[in-house]
């Protein structure tokens, strides 16, 4: 579930998360950064106890922020844990992949069509 990460999007449809169902914890986080990301508890760990997702977030060096995109991950996730193949998460996951698929698929006949022409002209040469 990697394209659930893309968080800012309308969430109008998930199901709603009380905060009471939330377990909110700061931790360092780790990566690249030095002393930034070492010596501040910026990463949000956030856990939805009824289904036991957890979602760790550590996008920016803003706290708040850092909360906010964690809320809309794990609404998401539990979205797609709750409903499955009737999500809006997983439909637009669906339709991206079936999209690159069709990107693919079309490139792939250009280079041949193009593979072809060269070939036609080389002949056409001798």
């Amino acid at each position: 579930v990697s394209l659930l990460q893309a968080a800012g999007k309308n969430n109008s449809n998930l199901l709603e998360i009380t905060e009471a169902d939330l377990k909110e914890q700061f931790v360092r986080g780790d990566g690249p950064g030095g002393q930034a990301t070492n010596k501040t508890n910026n990463c949000v760990v956030l856990k939805h106890i009824p289904s036991g997702i957890v979602v760790k977030c550590h996008q920016t060096r803003s706290v708040e922020k850092n909360r906010k995109i964690a809320r809309e991950i794990l609404q998401q996730k539990v979205d797609l844990f709750y409903k499955g193949e009737d999500s809006d998460v997983f439909k637009e996951k669906k339709a991206l992949e079936k999209k690159k698929q069709e990107k693919k698929r079309r490139t792939k006949e250009n280079l041949e069509r193009k593979k072809q022409l060269k070939e036609m002209q080389e002949l056409d040469k001798k």
